[in-house]
């Protein structure tokens, strides 16, 4: 009964009845102007010349036409209901829910939640020269999700990392991973190898003094000694030591004949590499070995050279053989001598070469007996 005499006075005097749950809170105008922010329960609103907004609190932030109207005319419910974070100019405001990083606020932004969403807390970060943040506070935003606010890049081990801000170089960063906020500003990460590498130069052509046109294979050994200088005094060092090889070996080798290159490679690698140091080592680079490693010849030059090496290794065979038979004759000679010296010495060869008869046939006959034999086969003097 009381319920039903209840509606019917609201109706006389133009009210109504509202109920909000407990994840709801109502912002009521009236006759535009705020009045109100009503929590969960039963609410009795005029009908007329009213106009209200249902939030929920658990979407935790508070989104209205009406947010700069309600701080600035009714601090007092804003102060009751509401949390704004501001982030100044030059800082980043982490915004903790229960301890855990809910939102990250850059510079010059703002947010306003709902009080009893909480309880929040804020961590407030300066913005460095450099913007990095601590490896630790990015592990625990990327934990929550919170990557939009910053940028991250990994350093590999063997490097050093070279970072600029809007193109201004501001140091090394040590292998690991580092993090930066996004506050509008260009942050650039150059990786730099400081392990000692190859590089190589393949198929360079060159023409020779005696105008003979070949391709080389080149080498050389190098490592970063000064990241700041390799990376600031040339746009790619790599390609600078690449340029400076080819100019340094085409300039020695293109002042030789193609016969004294041969003969003296190693040579030109010293007179070149001189070169190449010198000049890489102004740019932050030491320079290692270097090496001519081929010698390409064009098809018909090869066949050329191959001739002639040819001809060079028979005559060398001819001398070989000829200087074989004169030892050999000179042996001969001398066994000679040894033998008309000596009858006895002559007497056992002669044996030995009956020797090599009588193994040899399958009969031998002897007449008169052995000493006839012999005596007949040979004379030792007229």
């Amino acid at each position: 009964m009381t319920h039903v005499l209840t509606r019917t006075l609201d109706r006389l005097t133009g009210h109504e009845r509202v109920t909000l749950m407990e994840t709801e809170r109502m912002l009521v105008l009236t006759k535009g102007r705020i009045t109100a922010i009503l929590g969960p329960g039963e609410h009795r609103l005029k009908a007329r010349d009213t106009v209200r907004e249902v939030h929920n609190i658990e979407r935790l932030r508070f989104t209205s036409p009406y947010t700069r109207v309600l701080f600035r005319e009714r601090a007092d419910l804003a102060e009751a209901h509401l949390t704004e974070v501001r982030a100044g100019e030059g800082e980043v405001a982490v915004i903790l829910r229960e301890g855990v990083p809910y939102e990250v606020l850059l510079p010059d932004t703002r947010l306003v939640l709902w009080t009893v969403a909480g309880p929040w807390t804020v961590e407030r970060h300066a913005l460095t020269d450099t913007l990095d943040l601590p490896t630790a506070l990015a592990r625990r935003l990327t934990r929550t999700g919170l990557t939009t606010a910053f940028n991250a890049t990994e350093v590999a081990e063997g490097h050093v990392g070279m970072l600029t801000v809007d193109g201004v170089l501001m140091g090394r960063l040590a292998p690991g991973t580092h993090a930066f906020w996004k506050v509008g500003r260009h942050v650039a990460v150059k990786q730099v190898d400081l392990r000692t590498r190859t590089h190589e130069v393949t198929g360079q052509e060159i023409l020779t003094k005696d105008r003979v046109t070949i391709r080389v294979n080149l080498t050389a050994d190098y490592r970063v000694t000064d990241p700041e200088r390799a990376v600031g005094a040339v746009k790619d060092f790599e390609e600078a030591l690449h340029r400076a090889l080819q100019l340094a070996f085409r300039k020695t080798l293109g002042a030789l004949t193609l016969d004294r290159l041969l003969a003296e490679k190693v040579t030109v690698d010293a007179e070149a590499a001189k070169t190449v140091r010198a000049e890489m080592a102004r740019i932050g680079i030491e320079v290692g070995e270097i090496a001519l490693k081929d010698v390409i010849l064009p098809g018909e030059m090869r066949e050329i050279l191959t001739a002639v090496v040819a001809a060079e290794k028979e005559a060398e065979a001819n001398v070989i053989r000829r200087r074989e038979e004169t030892n050999a004759t000179r042996s001969l000679l001398n066994t000679a001598k040894v033998m008309a010296e000596n009858p006895v010495m002559l007497r056992l060869k002669e044996l030995e070469a009956l020797e090599t008869i009588a193994g040899k046939v399958e009969r031998l006959t002897v007449h008169n007996g052995t000493e006839g034999l012999m005596t007949d086969l040979v004379r030792l003097r007229d």
